[in-house]
């Protein structure tokens, strides 16, 4: 076993460090989403692009008093604008609750590199980029495979399914667990993660506060098996890599174990779930793509512009003037990627899916220094769940009288896609 001064018990007090500067919660409907915009909104969540596309004509850029001050940006022009300046935009915390993390966490921040501000940025994604690159990713394809195949095996001979919580979900969960060498009797632990963390930023702070706490114990009891028993995965890898000739520290291991989890499996499983709900919905290219697999990456293309999952958020670092908006430090902003890809600046008939849409060139892995490590492992997991899908289920469409219940914050996605599976193909 190891003898690592890093990992002794007393560091885990600190893996989440301090509270910072909170607010109390402002809940309850939007009066104006021009002056009073929540992205935890009930219409919002239902189905936001109305709203985005209004503000853009309205007001390209809205305002809110909710969580302590915030702005949305709804242009492509200025989401781009504010991905790429980091000189005057923190990613010390890319989620927007009642609470900001303490100023000391830059540069590396709670979840590196996702949260870290360069130049620590630099190195730390570099450290990750073996672990996604081309090569690795396609050493995962085949057992990507077997478990699509699996699940939808045990689905055979139902006429009714839920592919969002029957399928969608599954798949990163089991991906990212293999990768990171977690058991995967935790899946349902997985999920329940994302769910605190990502979807209930309006909780009590002292909550909120003791579900980090408690991911990052149990990310903690991950480390200490590894070290104890060391494996071929990736939370060996981190126990073992390095930044200028240093290893990690515990709070980077964990911080970015912790975004490998919660990002690797919600994104993923949105666009799965949003790109199932399109075919369910739309049958002419439902039948298009099951005759014709080999369009399914240029379909899935459009589905990750059309319906991307993530908004990230970033903090003002100084009071200024930005666009003609008084923003003040410490403001979030939210750097919404889906309304950027909505934009008609940008591209043609942005509102229309196209599923042979050719000039494609979608922010749904975001902008910038922080566009999204893990793109070819998404971009994988999502045409091997299209393809497999539709191998099975040529024809099928939304279950008559069942609603599909859409997640609430910054990762948009169906939590509920109640399918019916046809037997008997319907023309379209």
């Amino acid at each position: 076993m190891s003898t690592d001064k890093r990992f002794s018990d007393d560091v885990l007090i600190s893996l989440d460090g301090p509270l910072g500067a909170s607010n109390d919660a402002v809940v309850g409907p939007v009066s104006d989403f021009a002056t009073d915009f929540d992205h935890t909104d009930e219409r919002w969540i239902e189905n936001p692009y109305p709203i985005w596309e209004a503000l853009r004509a309205e007001c390209p850029i809205a305002h809110t008093d909710r969580y302590g001050g915030a702005w949305l940006p709804t242009r492509h022009e200025d989401v781009s604008a504010i991905a790429y300046d980091t000189d005057r935009f923190t990613s010390r915390s890319v989620l927007m609750s009642n609470n900001r993390p303490p100023l000391d966490m830059a540069p590396a921040g709670i979840a590196p590199p996702i949260s870290s501000d360069p130049p620590f940025h630099h190195e730390a994604r570099r450290v990750l980029l073996p672990a996604f690159s081309p090569r690795a990713v396609e050493k995962l394809e085949a057992s990507t495979i077997e478990f699509c195949d699996s699940l939808l095996d045990a689905l055979e001979g139902r006429e009714l399914v839920d592919a969002a919580a029957e399928y969608a979900q599954h798949i990163p969960v089991r991906v990212i667990a293999n990768m990171l060498g977690f058991p995967q009797s935790d899946a349902d632990l997985h999920r329940q993660f994302v769910h605190d963390l990502l979807e209930s930023v309006n909780d009590p702070i002292e909550e909120r506060f003791e579900k980090v706490q408690g991911l990052f114990m149990y990310l903690w009891a991950q480390i200490q098996d590894h070290i104890a028993e060391p494996q071929e995965d990736l939370t060996t890898y981190l126990i073992n890599a390095e930044m200028h000739g240093e290893p990690l520290t515990p709070i980077h291991i964990a911080g970015t174990m912790a975004l490998l989890l919660l990002a690797g499996i919600d994104t993923t499983w949105s666009a799965i779930g949003a790109s199932i709900w399109h075919l369910a919905t739309h049958s002419e290219d439902r039948e298009h793509l099951a005759n014709r697999p080999e369009a399914i990456p240029t379909a899935m293309e459009e589905f990750l512009r059309a319906y991307a999952p993530v908004t990230m958020a970033r903090l003002v670092k100084e009071d200024m003037e930005w666009q003609g908006c008084p923003m003040k430090a410490e403001d979030w902003v939210l750097v919404s990627f889906p309304a950027a890809n909505r934009d008609p600046e940008l591209f043609e008939n942005p509102n229309e899916v196209s599923i042979d849409r050719e000039v494609n060139r979608h922010s749904a892995f975001g902008l910038g220094v922080h566009r999204c490590i893990g793109s070819n492992l998404a971009r994988m997991e999502l045409r091997v769940a299209l393809e497999r899908w539709l191998l099975r289920y040529p024809s099928f469409q939304l279950e008559a009288g069942r609603e599909v219940r859409w997640s609430g914050g910054q990762v948009r996605g169906p939590r509920e896609l109640p399918i019916q599976i046809l037997r008997n193909p319907v023309p379209v």
